[in-house]
């Protein structure tokens, strides 16, 4: 059953501070004018968008303060495609290259620090510590995040996160020895952008590692299943994704 309040969630469009320029993001807060624990929430590679928005409210309802950057910003402002995303299409490929390029892993870490940082001192946050989740393109941002605010994230998500555990030397399974949080990998069945001998060899880096994590695939979910807009959204394992979600951050954040 579900007990989302959003009613009681007030959003509000903000600038944050990066060293590489000003992203716009949206705040999620509780009306209740209370401190909450905070959640940085890093979208797919669509962006900032109906459902995103949907998803950050949503989890906002639960008790918390979420912050949802458009980690893109250097590219563009939402919404980030005026023209259906096809993955396959030459013109969203074109795209999708249009917003990663600029998205270098020391990218990630300076915004994703810059993230944690507005958002552990806002007055609607109860200080830290904080959690991070990433989805899709940004599961990688959500590890580098936790790797260089070690002191402040103490929960790290990725759902269908790709290039999780590649050959690269950047490859973000190496960050493992900087990270401090809980992490939970969600992942896609059939995911070109992270097969099975991938996460295997991120579930080897995690066993190695020893923190504390959960690593799964999610049955008949393929990659982008959480996202209410996307062609191969699946509703059950939707909601399953957000429980194990918001039970990783009850456990950690509260």
């Amino acid at each position: 059953m579900r007990t989302d309040r959003l009613i009681n969630v007030i959003d509000e469009n903000i600038e944050v501070t990066t060293q590489d320029g000003t992203a716009d993001a949206i705040l999620y807060r509780d009306a209740d004018g209370r401190p909450h624990p905070g959640v940085l929430l890093l979208t797919d590679i669509g962006g900032i968008r109906p459902a995103t928005r949907d998803m950050a409210r949503r989890l906002a309802s639960t008790g918390y303060t979420v912050l949802m950057p458009n980690v893109f910003y250097r590219t563009a402002r939402p919404p980030l495609f005026d023209f259906p995303r096809t993955p396959g299409d030459a013109a969203t490929m074109k795209r999708f290259g249009e917003l990663s390029a600029p998205m270098t892993p020391e990218a990630m870490e300076r915004d994703g620090a810059a993230y944690v940082d507005y958002l552990s001192h806002h007055a609607a946050v109860a200080g830290e510590p904080l959690a991070v989740v990433g989805y899709c393109f940004t599961g990688a941002m959500a590890l580098r995040t936790a790797a260089v605010r070690a002191d402040t994230v103490v929960a790290a998500a990725s759902f269908h996160g790709g290039g999780l555990a590649t050959d690269a030397p950047t490859s973000p399974h190496h960050l493992l020895p900087r990270i401090k949080a809980r992490l939970y990998f969600g992942h896609a069945v059939d995911d070109r952008t992270m097969p099975a001998d991938a996460i295997a060899k991120l579930d080897a880096a995690l066993g190695a590692w020893g923190g504390r994590h959960e690593s799964e695939v999610y049955e008949k979910a393929h990659h982008s299943w959480t996202v209410s807009d996307s062609p191969v959204y699946n509703p059950q394992q939707a909601d399953r994704a957000f429980a194990k979600l918001t039970a990783l951050l009850g456990e950690t954040l509260t």
